[in-house]
């Protein structure tokens, strides 16, 4: 028999459950909860919200900023109309213009020269694939549940910002496998497979990504350890730890076939092992892309921020 104090803690979780299954938030599936689609929507958000607010405490001085150019979204600056540019007109920065052209008569007569529009960035479509290691380490060191909010999260920034974005997210660890935001809850964990398999990995973000012509394309890898297996020809998995150079030969394969393809991948290493850094370096120099050393605690800063900031591309 349970005590007072648990059965009142009993009787209290299972009210919780059933003000979450009215809001709609879970429903019950056999004997167990599982959560809606509106209840995913709502993790997501919190997630979003629990890293942008993190990161109103800190500088933005290690992203990139955005940059100005032609064609897109308004921004407050403006500048001399050119042929070509978008007419947004500063009305008060025209007239302004013709006033001290002219000096203070009336009617103001606006010339062609007196002409300011607004500023424009240019939004790019992005396609972007979300490799999770989900090798044990990532258990074991915490690290899995960073990288699980960071996928929610950037799923919903998506969706609530940029629709026409495409977001696919692959785990791996002997093999790769396509995942959804919202099975990352119910991820089972094999404790017999061995492995960090990111050759599989990359060759299945670049056959996602290929079903995309245009706009950014990259792979965003989240991982606490170097790559310690590979598919053969036979497509069995071969795996040894420390890795071999055969498996590091592979997988760099994989990741040139990549560049080739214009997919930029970006790295966030959640350990600095001496074989993870030596990886890192030859994959970064092939792919032209980017490694950031990071902490499960500053994780979804790095990426969220690095996403929104990519966003904006140089036109003019």
């Amino acid at each position: 028999m349970m005590g007072d104090e648990a059965a009142a803690q009993v009787e209290q979780l299972g009210e919780l459950a059933r003000i979450l299954e009215d809001a709609g938030y879970i429903e019950k599936k056999g004997g167990r909860y599982d959560l809606t689609p509106r209840g995913m929507r709502k993790i997501g958000q919190k997630a979003l919200k629990d890293i942008f607010s993190q990161l109103k405490k800190d500088s933005f001085g290690k992203h990139k900023t955005s940059f100005i150019g032609a064609g897109g979204e308004r921004t407050d600056v403006s500048k001399k109309y050119e042929f070509g540019d978008p007419f947004l007109l500063d009305l008060e920065k025209t007239v302004m213009n013709a006033v001290f052209r002219e000096g203070p008569m009336t009617p103001v007569r606006i010339q062609p020269p007196d002409f300011e529009v607004y500023r424009t960035e240019l939004i790019t479509s992005s396609s972007t694939v979300l490799m999770l290691d989900m090798s044990r380490s990532m258990i074991l060191r915490n690290c899995w549940a960073a990288a699980k909010k960071v996928a929610m999260a950037l799923n919903q920034l998506i969706q609530s910002q940029y629709p026409k974005d495409n977001l696919y997210i692959i785990g791996f660890s002997d093999r790769a496998r396509r995942m959804t935001a919202e099975g990352l809850n119910q991820v089972q964990w094999n404790e017999q497979v061995y492995g960090t398999n990111m050759q599989h990995g990359f060759m299945m973000a670049r056959q996602l990504l290929g079903k995309h012509k245009s706009g950014n394309k990259q792979i965003i890898m989240i991982t606490d350890g170097e790559p310690t297996a590979h598919l053969e020809e036979s497509g069995e998995v071969f795996f040894a730890y420390p890795p071999t150079q055969r498996t590091v030969t592979e997988t760099l394969k994989e990741a040139t076939r990549c560049t080739r393809e214009g997919i930029v991948i970006n790295t966030f290493m959640l350990e600095k092992s001496r074989y993870l850094a030596k990886f890192i370096e030859q994959l970064t120099a092939i792919n032209k892309g980017r490694a950031f050393y990071s902490s499960p605690e500053s994780l979804g800063e790095y990426i969220l921020v690095d996403y929104v900031s990519q966003k904006r591309k140089h036109v003019k």
